[in-house]
């Protein structure tokens, strides 16, 4: 493995730990999202570059569109969930609570 595969592998497994086990808010649960997607946009625009091949360059600004529109959403969520419940912490919320 070349130091550039380890380096976004390793990213991509920091964030994907952060969302799995810290987690106290909702917002630093969108941080590790947005840091996973990050690197994923990454990684396949250097494997776009390294194969030279045109007929696959749509595909990182494919996941860079829907990374953004994930974002939105989840800060659209944050925003409503500390507007009803007060907090962002995922304690407070509960799915059995109408």
């Amino acid at each position: 493995m070349t130091p550039v595969h380890f380096s976004f592998s390793s990213a991509f497994m920091l964030g994907l730990m952060g969302l799995a086990f810290h987690r106290t808010h909702l917002l630093s649960a969108l941080l590790c999202l947005e840091g996973m997607m990050l690197s994923l946009f990454i990684a396949l625009a250097l494997w776009v570059m390294q194969f030279e091949s045109t007929m696959f360059s749509a595909g990182p600004l494919l996941l860079l569109a829907f990374s953004a529109c994930e974002a939105s959403a989840g800060l659209a969520l944050l925003v409503a969930t500390a507007r009803t419940h007060g907090t962002d912490r995922k304690k407070n919320l509960n799915l059995l609570q109408c």
